[in-house]
């Protein structure tokens, strides 16, 4: 039975023994004595025994005051200092704040006094053979919550306190306290009895008078009050069986055992719970045994709810923490049997096969350097450690270095009555550009292979540049990317970073190459006219090696670092102003311009293109509208005369949002 007593939390309740004053009343102890059925061996029958309980201002040291009765004569700084009045003869005591929470009587509490006249006037009155002061808590201030912990701030501008504002802001209840001992600006309390004050008597440092309460008067042998003290004994028991935090100090409380009353197992209740300052403050001020003995037992109680908690809590970590575990082990179980029976290697031998398995269709076309670098790459992975920042960025590059299309080529249309019938599906006019493409194609049958040119297209806005790359690469049989360069300012989007920045990447070309999967691609640099220029390069310079058809063979990107070969590339550009783009860069270039639409083609192009687009588009029947050629033919004269046909499709939709919007009223 003492077991459910003799535990304490940590941070709670530091038990410690002090030395014995012979006095008749030492509680709690004794009924627990008899209710456990523990012996009295190594006891002082009818001492009294006190202990300690937290003041929660961050001091967890515990004050051994038990020592030998040899040695209490020579001791300065014993548990208890020997006096001749009573207790009950203090009248007027000094007040000393109490932040976190109350003092019960029968225990201890370190607490510090920051007030240099305060800590003088305690140590004159424990070397005047009178220690005792009034312990009294804090109240709190009208917008504090009293569920939340103080911060230091908060503590400091409480040590500030003096004089009437300290007294109002005092509980009247408080405990009449024994100063034990003093440690520089640590002051050791242990709770005698309860106390009220009356009045304040001085002010710096406060002094008090006090009337000593008495509990009222009660029959101890009262069922009720049996029940009840037996229901917090049998509560404290259940929380020992589940809290390993109060366990930890049973084998301490069950060798030192005193006396036992009602009042004292309630307060000894309330001063290990985990209740807060107000509802402890609730129970020290209680003079009714029965009803002090009910507010401990609600403590209690919730005691032991928030051990059932803290239980499940650990129980359901335990659990994920022991499944996790166990999943860990099975799975390295497993990699070590598939290994031993080679049905599967570790993690670097398996990236290693990734990676060469995926060179090994391509060492025939490879260039021998490149192959090279991936060897010496692969064989530097197989030393590195997998946990390494090296070893990421090996397998970052070698995935890179592997997966570009070293020698593979898409194969090319050699067809020009093909391409010619391509390109006038997806464009009307343009004569100019279709022209250029059909050469190109005409000269490359005739040599058997093609080389990479690189063809600016220029013209106002909505004209069809954009677009007729798309179609060119169809008519070519070659893979389309476009990357835009309005704007851009930092030379990395195109020559890529260096590996040793964390994050790098490969330029555009390489990730181009990577996406498409041929070596030679239409490349469309839109919006060439608009580069810009920051403070991390010029883009059109490193454009200067990327358009060179005499460079290009062997561009070189920060990020892989080997030679590419760009030559196969055929490379289109557009532009809105040519005079915009930097002379060395346009020498590079074949400037094919291109005019605006006249009226006619306009026409063909409305009709033919943008008419039947927008009209699927909108959900709407051709045996539903007719669009006549003098519709057509004023809407561009008079609302469309610019040389592009964007703003011409742009009013076409509006008439046959329009149209769907009479439709349906038609309808419903």
């Amino acid at each position: 039975m003492l077991k459910l007593i003799a535990s304490s939390r940590i941070h709670r309740l530091h038990p410690t023994v002090l030395r014995p004053a012979h006095d008749s009343a030492s509680p709690l102890l004794r009924v627990l004595s008899s209710l456990g059925g523990l012996s009295h061996r190594n006891t002082n029958v009818g001492g009294r025994y006190f202990f300690c309980s937290d003041s929660g201002d961050g001091s967890d040291q515990v004050v051994d005051a038990g020592v030998k009765a040899a040695e209490e004569s020579q001791s300065k700084a014993s548990a208890i200092v020997p006096t001749y009045p009573r207790p009950e003869d203090y009248l007027t005591v000094l007040a000393l704040p109490l932040i976190h929470r109350p003092l019960f009587p029968g225990f201890y509490m370190p607490i510090f006094v920051k007030d240099p006249k305060l800590l003088a006037a305690l140590q004159e009155s424990r070397e005047r053979q009178a220690p005792y002061a009034g312990a009294f808590l804090l109240k709190d201030e009208p917008e504090a919550d009293p569920s939340v912990v103080s911060g230091s701030d908060t503590d400091k501008n409480v040590y500030d306190l003096k004089g009437k504002d300290l007294f109002n802001r005092l509980h009247e209840v408080g405990t009449l306290a024994q100063i034990s001992s003093i440690h520089g600006d640590q002051v050791i309390l242990i709770g005698h009895r309860r106390l009220r004050i009356t009045e304040m008597v001085s002010e710096d440092p406060l002094t008090v008078k006090v009337d000593h309460l008495k509990d009222k008067t009660y029959n101890k042998d009262d069922d009720i009050i049996k029940a009840t003290s037996f229901e917090v004994i049998s509560t404290l028991r259940d929380v020992l069986k589940t809290s390993s935090l109060w366990r930890d100090h049973v084998q301490t409380y069950t060798k030192h055992i005193g006396d036992f009353t009602y009042p004292r197992l309630a307060d000894f209740g309330a001063a290990i719970s985990g209740a807060n300052k107000l509802q402890c403050q609730q129970v020290l001020e209680e003079l009714d045994v029965y009803k002090r003995l009910k507010l401990t037992l609600e403590l209690v109680k919730k005691e032991m709810e928030i051990s059932k908690i803290q239980e499940s809590i650990a129980k359901a970590i335990e659990e994920k923490i022991s499944g996790e575990q166990r999943r860990y082990l099975l799975n390295e179980q497993l990699k070590a049997i598939k290994k031993e029976l080679g049905l599967e290697t570790d993690d670097k031998t398996a990236l290693t096969g990734k990676f060469r398995e995926r060179i090994e269709p391509k060492r025939e076309k490879c260039p021998p350097h490149i192959l090279q670098v991936i060897d010496e790459e692969l064989a530097k992975l197989q030393l590195l450690e997998a946990s390494s920042s090296e070893f990421s960025v090996t397998r970052n590059y070698l995935d890179w270095l592997t997966a570009l299309p070293w020698g593979e080529y898409s194969d090319e249309n050699f067809d020009v009555t093909r391409a010619q019938k391509i390109l006038d599906e997806d464009h009307y006019g343009l004569t100019d550009v279709k022209e250029r493409i059909l050469e190109f194609i005409a000269v490359g049958k005739l040599r058997g292979t093609s080389q990479g040119k690189i063809i600016c297209l220029s013209g106002p806005p909505g004209v069809g540049k954009t677009s007729i790359g798309r179609s060119i690469a169809r008519a070519l049989n070659r893979k389309f990317f476009r990357f835009s360069v309005g704007g851009l300012a930092d030379v990395a989007e195109i020559k890529g970073h260096r590996r040793t920045y964390i994050g790098a990447m490969p330029g555009k070309m390489v990730q181009c190459l990577k996406n498409v999967g041929t070596a030679n691609p239409l490349v469309l640099i839109d919006e060439i006219d608009k580069l810009g220029r920051g403070h991390a390069g010029d883009p059109a310079s490193a454009l200067l090696e990327l358009l060179d058809p005499e460079q290009n063979a062997n561009f070189l990107d920060h990020y892989l670092d080997v030679p590419i070969d760009l030559s196969k590339v055929l490379f289109v550009c557009t532009a809105n102003v040519v005079e915009m783009i930097p002379n060395p860069l346009l020498d590079r270039m074949e400037v094919v311009a291109i005019a605006g639409y006249i009226t006619d083609e306009k026409m063909h192009i409305a009709r033919d293109y943008l008419e039947k687009t927008t009209r699927e588009a909108c959900g709407i029947k051709s045996e539903q509208v007719e669009v006549t050629d003098a519709a057509l033919l004023s809407l561009i004269e008079n609302y469309c005369r610019e040389a592009g046909v964007r703003n011409l499709q742009k009013h076409i939709e509006k008439i046959y949002r329009k149209l769907s919007v009479t439709r349906n009223v038609l309808l419903v």
